[in-house]
């Protein structure tokens, strides 16, 4: 039974027209892989975002940011937990993904022995 199924996939396989095997006709070639990034001193440019420490009153403002654009912020208070504010997109506005609540676990018992 084996050597049966061996012969009908190899009776396929060779009767299989050269047409599907070969390359469409109207075939594009890929575009070309960009080059790596730049290097300077051993350090690739722009690989990883600048930081940005700040003081506003008693709180600490650490604004991350690549290419010059800010897309992501750290604000810890004086007393709290610091929390943060990034941007989904270059238009949208700050969205705050700060510290939530704990999370609540039912524990309904479901089977007593």
């Amino acid at each position: 039974m084996q050597q049966l199924k061996s012969l009908a996939l190899l009776f396929c396989v060779l009767l299989m027209p050269y047409h599907v095997l070969a390359a469409p006709v109207n075939a594009q070639p890929l575009e070309d892989v960009p080059p790596p990034p730049k290097i300077v001193d051993g350090e690739a440019l722009e690989a990883e975002p600048q930081v940005t420490i700040r003081k506003k009153g008693k709180e600490t403002v650490e604004e991350y940011s690549v290419n010059g654009q800010v897309y992501m912020m750290k604000v810890t208070p004086e007393h709290g937990v610091p929390y943060y504010l990034h941007k989904d997109d270059k238009e949208g506005g700050w969205l705050n993904t700060g510290p939530v609540e704990p999370l609540a676990i039912p524990k309904w018992v479901i089977f007593r022995f």
